[in-house]
């Protein structure tokens, strides 16, 4: 029988095994039946092969509402018509462990690939799914107005919404791979992991046997523009964009940064890449990849921060002084580190981008020495920078960003400035 309300509960510590049941995970196996499931139950304890729980930083909610009596403990999603809309992989790259160690890739085909584990009790649940949509964006509209966007009732809509297959993704760490992207020892990862979130996961340090980790950090999400069994074509066109999350820009327009017209920019490039020629397209396919890194993984409230310190600063906001002023506070100029980046590539079997939206050398890099090619790399047009945000183009270009132009000098870089806080 269940206990009493506001009886005491025993603590189930999880530092240390807790009985048997658990399946094997073989990372890098071709199969899912060989591989094994991603069990992060917080149920049955015996059945858990995985430090962390599901749901990335949304699992903090999920206590929240079993705390507060909305949602039971032992729920379990029904998963009936929850399957992919749109067929993705298996592809090599699945069964290579050192070109995928931070998602599942079998993640959204859990319902059917482990039936029978979840038949005989086990709690295993998606970490992708990939569903359909229409986006709807003001730039979109615009470019169809303006004659850069032609309808074609398929991709792009007459009122201008595009027709996209999108897929959400958790992270699941493989922390063995994730060690090597990183040039540390796991044994070193591990005790950093769990030293800086607070002792939070003690399995991290007790539990080599689990080699693999759910972090609770924000995924990301895909936006397919055309038929995504072309990604994985080298002979089909790809346009695509890795982008990071920016809130103020993305979201509320804020002008300091080109992260939202980048964006829009990308999109733009991307449903023209995937129509027709009789469209006035390129007849191939385009990718929005979309990360939740916001203020280059430092946080909203660090990067709000810097952009005080960098208007009140001596002499004000100027180009030259912008990377110094986020080391200043944060300690580090970024936290992206796009090692981990091109793991999502490789789960879509993509092996070349023809046409990559992007000015970052760290990414482009990262994408090529994961062994993808990358054709043309397309900037911003001058014309879509706000003014306020010039002082982040010349910083990186001039710190090795890709430019078609003239990269600025020392000179340039101290005469580009921003506006005040007032």
């Amino acid at each position: 029988m269940p206990p009493e309300p506001g009886a005491p509960r025993h603590i189930r510590l999880t530092s240390h095994a807790g009985g048997t049941g658990a399946l094997p995970i073989r990372w890098g196996a071709a199969t899912p039946a060989e591989r094994g499931p991603v069990v992060g139950t917080t149920m049955q304890r015996g059945h858990r092969n995985v430090i962390g729980t599901h749901s990335g930083s949304y699992s903090v909610y999920r206590a929240l509402a079993v705390a507060a009596g909305a949602l039971a403990r032992d729920h379990r999603a029904d998963l009936t018509n929850t399957s992919p809309t749109d067929e993705i992989g298996p592809y090599p790259q699945w069964g290579d462990p050192e070109r995928i160690v931070s998602l599942d890739p079998w993640g959204a085909t859990v319902a059917s690939a482990f039936a029978s584990e979840i038949a005989a009790g086990y709690d295993i649940r998606p970490t992708i799914a990939v569903t359909k949509a229409h986006v709807i964006l003001p730039e979109v509209i615009e470019a169809v107005q303006k004659g850069r966007l032609k309808p074609d009732g398929q991709l792009l809509t007459e009122g201008g919404a595009a027709l996209v297959t999108k897929a959400a993704i958790e992270p699941v760490w493989w922390l063995p791979g994730v060690a090597r992207r990183f040039g540390c020892s796991e044994a070193d990862l591990r005790r950093v992991l769990f030293e800086e979130t607070g002792g939070m996961y003690p399995e991290l340090v007790t539990r080599s046997d689990l080699g693999v980790f759910l972090p609770p950090i924000g995924g990301q999400t895909l936006y397919i523009f055309g038929d995504a069994r072309d990604l994985a074509d080298p002979a089909v066109e790809l346009t695509a964009r890795v982008h990071d999350e920016c809130n103020g820009s993305d979201v509320f327009g804020s002008d300091i940064c080109t992260c939202r017209p980048y964006l829009t920019h990308a999109i733009e490039e991307c449903i023209r890449g995937a129509q027709p020629a009789s469209a006035g397209g390129r007849g191939g396919v385009g990718l929005i990849s979309y990360s939740r890194k916001e203020g280059r993984a430092l946080g909203e409230v660090t990067k709000f921060l810097v952009y005080n310190a960098r208007k009140r600063q001596v002499g004000g906001d100027t180009a030259d002084q912008y990377f110094a002023r986020t080391e200043c506070v944060a300690g580090v100029q970024d936290m992206r580190f796009q090692e981990l980046m091109p793991d999502v590539l490789h789960w879509l079997g993509i092996r070349r981008i023809h046409r990559l939206v992007s000015m970052s050398n760290m990414k482009y890099d990262a994408i090529t020495q994961s062994g993808i090619e990358v054709g043309e790399r397309v900037n911003i047009p001058p014309e879509l920078i706000p003014a306020d945000a010039q002082v982040e183009m010349m910083a990186k270009m001039a710190a090795g960003y890709f430019t078609p132009g003239v990269v600025p000098d020392e000179q340039g870089l101290k005469q580009t400035r921003g506006r005040g806080l007032e």
